[in-house]
């Protein structure tokens, strides 16, 4: 049994027995021993591994809401408002004007074959024109080729006249969705999966198969290593047998950088067999694949006004969104998975939908109490106190979209909630005020995957304009670590295993070229990943 032992010049633990250390011990992948040399050193001979010893070490992030498209979208085109980066560190600009969006859309179907569809994604609508797009901006494109382009937030899409052909809608399509123009005809912006789908299954568009080739997950794997994430979730995914069969593939390879935690999709199945099929994956889990979990959606997005909201509605006048699954259904689900003692993660986006999750949530643990459901409501970006004080009652956990602050928070006090409501998003101070178990997350693709811009965020809620929204709301540089690290570790309950440096957990950390604890919190974002550890072993980030 060899025993190795990193240095670093500090180490962050998030475990208060012993918060800071600067040796820890690790032995078969896991963490021996944690504090100077001398106390580690006990346990009998070891190697000393001093190549963090000018750096410092955290837990290992843990992502607690991100999608394995992170790595498989970059096979379609990017038109997003924001910088991105790819998986392979390709840094893509952002298109800030629809002009810029068709052109880089013209010089795509200048290259395709005739008979290929252009599909792109990231569209970000909502920073570039008054009014929303429709087919007849991308019918200057191709009036021939079906033209798809994918919203960032992956609740829209809008298409051109060979697409709407295509998937057969007209005016008489009576499908809840599908936006019309004054004349009744469908104006190209198809909004959920119900009136997406049809289009998308004619046109081979497959984001289940995006989450299951081997080359889309080892691109996540990059991703999650990049910005020095060991354990990710990848939250909605059907996981048939032979998506689990590849899943397990990749994540028992060598080299492979994390821990992958998918959620089965629990709007595809009844209640029953949506039950049946989460027992029957938690038992194929390994160290390294962990299943068992499932995700409800509710409602859409805010930014693309399908996000549920209640009274007064949108700020801009827009109609209420849309339910993905009824309140009565969404009833039912939670009831038959709590029987079953099924963790569950709720994408509530509007506060109507916030409403609905914890009416289902009450009515569930009356009829089978659980005193540890740890039932987590995802994004809940519109929660107000009354609504987190019901969480607290009924011990729900939250995970917080922190990142929406920076990248929407602009766009939602100006057009989308207004502003008295922006100032109050994603309420990580009221969370923690109120004891209810918080993450962070960036739910990428929708953001760009970075734990320490998630922390960035919640810490100061500076939008892009560089104003400050709901100064109120935000927590300190340690409370936003703990919200990356052993917050979401607790919602996926695997706080026993990960997101902290603690004896008997797996050797998995972050390598950091600083301190995130001494720096100025407005700089957070900007600390330099060297790469991972995952069991003891090094990911660094290649160059």
């Amino acid at each position: 049994m060899s025993t190795t032992v990193f240095e670093a010049k500090k180490v962050i633990t998030m475990d208060p027995n012993c918060p800071e250390a600067t040796h820890v011990a690790v032995r078969e992948g896991r963490i021996l021993a944690v504090g100077d040399l001398k106390k580690v050193s006990g346990w009998g001979p070891y190697s000393l591994d001093d190549s963090f010893k000018d750096k410092t070490i955290l837990p290992g992030f843990v992502e607690g809401h991100a999608h394995l498209l992170a790595g498989g979208m970059w096979k379609y085109l990017y038109v997003g408002y924001q910088d991105r980066v790819d998986p392979d560190g390709k840094l893509w600009k952002g298109v800030v004007t629809i002009e810029d969006v068709l052109e880089r859309l013209a010089q795509e179907d200048a290259n395709l074959p005739s008979d290929v569809p252009l599909i792109a994604w990231g569209f970000d609508p909502i920073f570039l024109m008054d009014t929303r797009p429709d087919k007849s901006d991308f019918d200057k494109i191709s009036k021939t080729r079906p033209i798809v382009v994918m919203h960032s937030n992956f609740h829209v899409m809008t298409v051109n006249s060979a697409s709407l052909l295509m998937a057969q809608y007209d005016a008489n399509t009576n499908v809840d969705g599908i936006a019309k123009d004054t004349n009744g005809e469908p104006n190209g912006e198809l909004q959920e999966m119900a009136a997406m789908f049809p289009l998308m299954r004619r046109l081979g568009i497959d984001f289940r198969e995006l989450g299951r080739t081997q080359d889309a997950v080892e691109a996540f794997g990059r991703v999650c290593n990049r910005v020095g994430v060991t354990t990710a979730t990848d939250l909605i995914n059907e996981l048939d047998e032979e998506a689990i069969a590849g899943l397990k593939k990749v994540t028992e390879a060598d080299g492979c950088p994390i821990r992958l935690v998918p959620m089965l999709n629990g709007l595809s199945q009844t209640p029953a067999d949506t039950a049946k099929r989460a027992l029957e994956l938690k038992e194929l889990s390994t160290d390294n694949l962990h299943l068992g979990g499932v995700k409800l959606v509710t409602d859409g997005s805010i930014q693309a006004f399908t996000a549920r909201l209640r009274w007064p509605g949108y700020y801009n006048g827009a109609p209420n969104g849309i339910w993905n699954i009824a309140p009565q259904q969404l009833n039912s689900m939670v009831d038959t998975l709590n029987e079953n003692d099924i963790a569950m993660h709720i994408h509530t986006n509007g506060d109507e939908a916030v409403d609905a999750a914890l009416d289902a949530v009450e009515i569930a643990i009356k009829n089978y109490p659980n005193p540890d459901h740890r039932i987590t409501l995802q994004h809940c970006q519109m929660a107000d106190k009354a609504q987190f004080q019901r969480m607290k009652k009924l011990g729900v956990c939250v995970n917080l979209f922190s990142n929406h602050i920076y990248y929407f928070g602009d766009q939602h006090a100006a057009i989308t909630i207004g502003p008295d409501r922006a100032e109050r998003m994603d309420g990580t101070r009221s969370a923690l005020d109120h004891n209810i178990p918080l993450a962070i997350h960036s739910d990428a693709p929708v953001t760009p995957m970075g734990p320490l811009t998630c922390a960035w965020a919640a810490s100061n809620r500076i939008t892009t304009s560089g104003a400050v929204l709901g100064a109120r709301e935000c927590i300190s540089v340690e409370e936003a670590l703990h919200a990356v690290t052993l917050g979401p570790a607790y919602t996926l309950k695997m706080d026993g295993k990960v997101g902290s440096i603690e004896v008997g957990k797996w050797a998995d950390f972050v390598i950091l070229e600083d301190d995130p604890t001494s720096v100025d919190p407005r700089v957070l974002n900007d600390i330099e990943v060297w790469g991972t550890v995952l069991g003891g072993v090094h990911h660094k980030i290649p160059q």
